[in-house]
């Protein structure tokens, strides 16, 4: 029996007392129930505070309202108690054929299992890289590669419609100095103090020339533009191949400039007026987002009639709505924290709510320890590592995992000896291990002829299967929290706590025959447990972006 099957037992009393007259819930019945494991397992299977959240509301006491709700949910097929404690818990024991049932249901619903409809009906825009394609992506984009794309993950695991976005800060004066850079070594000359040093930029001038040798007979101002875009188009490649090879992969490759070429910045000052937040003043543009809590109002053009970058970030918010976003997400780094005001009053302006409509989370910065030293220089990019080095240094599942594993908004130093040793205190390395571990007992299993068969689930009695079973029931809700939180990190620590409960399931309970031993009911019973684990552990790797290896 699954804590989602017992929740909605729950709401089924609830509403069979209330339909009895029992009680009265003017707020309805609610959608769902938190359903929770005691913290001793001597107050049974589960637990919930369900009669003390409602007493008020239900218009009696909490006990009284847990005893009602006991007397009905003690008629529900496979629970064996239920019992109120304290000032009105509810804890629940479930029958053991009832608890050993939900291996069937992991094992048919195989990759789907987790996947919760909470969030259903909600489309949810991601945008968690905004780049500039002048250079590679380096370390300061790969916490936000790994965890966005995890969040957009388990988001979408709850039932959303997600869209993963990348901003391509592709307008400006920093376009100009990286095609004038490349420009200057294509023709052997050296780049502008304020221009683009790395040695990636050379790179990039033997490829164009390489490509398009007539480039450099065209004009002065001609030649500009062609490097200026044909390292642009490289350049965005590269970035592009190196997220694919980091498994973060977005939807959408939204361009700034396209914001100015279609109109859109025009529009959404438009969208602006209508609500009556902007204002003129000193020969200048405002917006009022003092209106809305932030600090002082801002400008959208300037007195030289020249958009600012925040008119720019109003459009594209614009833009995202009418796509018809109903939540959007913006994932900045550390040196942002006075955007989360401005965003949030921008959208009231927009006429959205601030606390429904966008969000901000802000993530610390990360560093890179290697044999005891700090990783800083990039040999291509001349300044921080670049994303591939890092890769290259760590290793995709090391680094993806770690930098999901702890919450964003925590300072994260990375010491690449460890993440990459194959050691049980390496928590990457340690739930891997329990998944290649289990495949490997499946595979025994198959190579001495032992099959699945018919699960009988009463046999799954022992305290450390009733442990195992508890512990895969949780993953549906562990999803649903990490998605409604927009905290992946739920996830690893799950995994890493689930793989540890299995490895002492192990350790007392024989899955396989030993020797002569003919296969019985009770293997065949921990191999449907074993099969259970093996999918709840592989789907929240998959969650993470993280392999699911097979051998080790």
């Amino acid at each position: 029996m699954t804590p989602e099957q017992l929740s909605n037992a729950v709401r089924d009393a609830l509403g069979a007392a209330v339909e009895a007259g029992e009680i009265t819930l003017p707020g309805g019945v609610p959608d769902h129930v938190l359903i929770e494991r005691p913290r001793n397992p001597e107050h049974g299977d589960y637990a919930t505070n369900v009669a003390m959240r409602l007493a008020k509301q239900a218009g009696t006491a909490p006990r009284e309202l847990a005893e009602r709700l006991a007397h009905r949910l003690r008629e529900v097929s496979g629970v064996e108690r239920v019992d109120v404690a304290g000032p009105g818990f509810l804890n629940i024991t479930v029958a053991a054929g009832a608890q050993g049932e939900l291996a069937r249901s992991i094992v048919v619903a195989a990759e789907s299992y987790g996947r919760t409809n909470t969030l259903a009906g909600t489309r949810v825009n991601v945008e968690f890289i905004s780049a500039n394609p002048t250079g590679p992506l380096h370390l300061g984009h790969v916490r936000w590669a790994a965890v966005g794309d995890a969040m957009a993950r388990v988001v979408e695991a709850a039932g959303a419609d997600v869209a993963r976005e990348f901003y391509i800060n592709d307008r400006g004066s920093q376009m100009d100095k990286f095609g004038t850079s490349i420009m200057a070594r294509a023709q052997g000359k050296d780049v502008p103090e304020d221009g683009y040093h790395g040695a990636y930029i050379a790179e990039l001038a033997r490829a164009i020339v390489a490509d398009r040798p007539e480039i450099l007979d065209l004009p002065e101002d001609e030649q500009l533009a062609a490097f200026r875009e044909e390292g642009y188009r490289l350049q965005l490649a590269e970035q592009q191949s190196q997220l694919d090879e980091f498994r973060t992969h977005f939807d959408v490759w939204f361009s700034e400039r396209t914001l100015h070429e279609s109109g859109q910045v025009e529009h959404g000052l438009d969208v602006l007026r209508k609500q009556g937040h902007v204002f003129d003043a000193d020969g200048a543009l405002w917006m009022r987002t003092t209106d809305f809590g932030d600090d002082k109002d801002r400008v959208l053009i300037k007195q030289d009639g020249t958009y600012t970058y925040f008119a720019s970030d109003t459009a594209y918010y614009v833009n995202k709505r009418e796509r018809g976003f109903d939540v959007c997400v913006y994932l900045l780094g550390a040196d942002h924290h006075g955007y989360v005001g401005r965003l949030k009053a921008m959208a009231a302006c927009a006429g959205d709510d601030p606390d429904r409509n966008i969000e901000i989370p802000i993530g610390q910065l990360v560093k890179i320890v290697r044999d005891g030293q700090e990783m800083r220089l990039s040999k291509r990019a001349g300044t921080m590592l670049t994303l591939g080095e890092v890769v290259e240094a760590a290793g995709v599942d090391a680094l993806r995992y770690t930098l999901c594993r702890y919450p964003a908004d925590s300072p994260l130093t990375l010491d690449v000896n460890q993440i990459t040793r194959q050691t049980s205190d390496n928590p990457v390395f340690y739930v891997q291990y329990a998944h290649a571990r289990l495949s490997s007992i499946l595979r025994n299993a198959a190579e001495l002829g032992i099959e699945l068969g018919e699960l009988q689930p009463e046999l799954l009695n022992h305290e450390r299967e009733s442990l195992l079973l508890a512990a895969l029931g949780e993953f549906p809700r562990i999803v649903a929290t990490a998605a409604e939180y927009r905290q992946p990190h739920r996830v690893a620590r799950y995994l890493e706590d689930t793989a540890s409960t299995f490895h002492r399931f192990y350790d007392v309970c024989r899955v396989l025959p030993m020797g002569d031993e003919p296969a019985a009911d009770i293997h065949r019973a921990r191999l449907w447990l074993v099969e259970a684990t093996r999918t709840v552990i592989a789907n929240g790797l998959r969650l993470l972006g993280v392999a699911a290896p097979e051998r080790m």
